[in-house]
């Protein structure tokens, strides 16, 4: 009797601890407050039977202007946005060393001036003699040599200074047209490198906009076609002519560049605006572009991914496979559905598994 007392009292101990058991885990609660988040849908880019392509805008003219000098920067004359004419200095550049080198030219050219002169005179006084049957051929020979090299290192004297001249003008950086500055790269007491851009300037009122063609469409592109260029910023759709089409795609990943000059505006356009080109032909590719703005990309080392919405209205981060870029926005090849949204931003920090909560 014993026995079976002590066999239930041993059951009933192990149901109590596991309904306790139980009884915790449910008692476990996340409390965490919900982040607050947007989301937006996926940009499909592929409805229209039309070519568009993305494209930015950049002055007709313009110029990042340079040294082919290394030396300390003595003054920077301009600040950016100051208007500039044809011919006006920018950047003076420390020339000391090319003032010295000058000198030493100068003197040399003053040695070589004098060394032509006596040259010059011995050789006529021997020719006269040679007529004169007082001087032989090979004097003849000898001064004539002597003549011609005291020439030929005047005239390298000369070619040198015109080098020195030629670095001077490196040192003084002047506007090779008239226009606006647009950067500044350079401060007074900066080391002025060869090849680094110290200046920039362009001219405002022409514009024109380049952008990339993928190689299955840009057979399809001719110069002087008319074409409309919509300026997202400033939500307009202006008029433009293709004036330049690239037949190569060496160093673009498969994308051809095309030119198109912007007709007239009061528009209020600048460099650096990004715009959407829509070309009067039809697509050759009829698959859809999946696009993301850069700003919703998340990186770690090579990985590239982007926040989701899972069903427990948790964030899930998912990892992409992204293509090219257009302006502010970048191809998604895989990964994200067209039929997706995203999270493009959010009150807090936010990890897989985060409570959210979309405004």
């Amino acid at each position: 009797m014993k026995k079976h007392t002590y066999i239930f009292i041993a059951i009933a101990t192990t149901f109590i601890m596991a309904s306790c058991g139980s009884e915790d885990k449910k008692a476990v609660v996340d409390n965490t407050p919900a982040i607050a988040v947007k989301v937006n849908e996926i940009a499909v880019h592929g409805n229209s039977p039309f070519l568009s392509v993305s494209g930015k805008i950049q002055a007709a003219n313009s110029a990042d202007l340079s040294t082919r000098m290394m030396g300390f920067v003595n003054k920077v004359h301009v600040s950016v946005g100051d208007k500039v004419r044809k011919g006006q200095l920018l950047v003076s550049i420390n020339n000391s060393d090319l003032q010295a080198k000058r000198a030493q030219v100068n003197a040399s050219i003053t040695e070589a001036t004098a060394a032509v002169t006596n040259a010059e005179k011995d050789y006529t006084r021997f020719k006269n003699l040679f007529a004169a049957n007082s001087a032989s051929q090979k004097e003849v020979d000898d001064m004539t040599a002597n003549f011609n090299m005291a020439k030929a290192r005047l005239e390298g004297a000369k070619q040198m200074k015109n080098e020195i001249n030629a670095q001077f003008a490196y040192s003084n950086i002047t506007a090779p047209f008239s226009g606006t500055v647009t950067s500044k790269n350079v401060e007074t007491g900066d080391m002025a490198n060869p090849g680094q851009p110290l200046i920039s300037i362009e001219t405002p009122g022409n514009f024109e906009v380049r952008a990339m063609v993928p190689e299955s469409e840009i057979s399809q592109i001719k110069k002087d076609t008319e074409v409309d260029v919509v300026v997202k910023s400033l939500n307009k759709t202006l008029k433009g002519k293709v004036t330049e089409v690239s037949t190569s795609a060496k160093n673009t990943g498969g994308q051809y560049l095309v030119k198109i000059a912007l007709d007239k505006t009061e528009a209020g356009i600048l460099s650096g605006m990004f715009t959407t080109v829509q070309f009067p032909v039809a697509k050759k590719s009829k698959t859809n572009l999946v696009l993301l703005p850069k700003e919703a990309i998340i990186t770690n080392g090579q990985l590239s991914g982007v926040y989701t919405v899972s069903e427990s209205n948790t964030a899930l981060l998912r990892w992409l496979r992204l293509g090219r870029t257009f302006g502010d926005q970048v191809e998604v090849l895989s990964g994200l559905r067209a039929d997706e949204s995203y999270i493009f931003s959010a009150e807090g920090k936010l990890y897989n598994g985060a409570k959210i909560s979309i405004q």
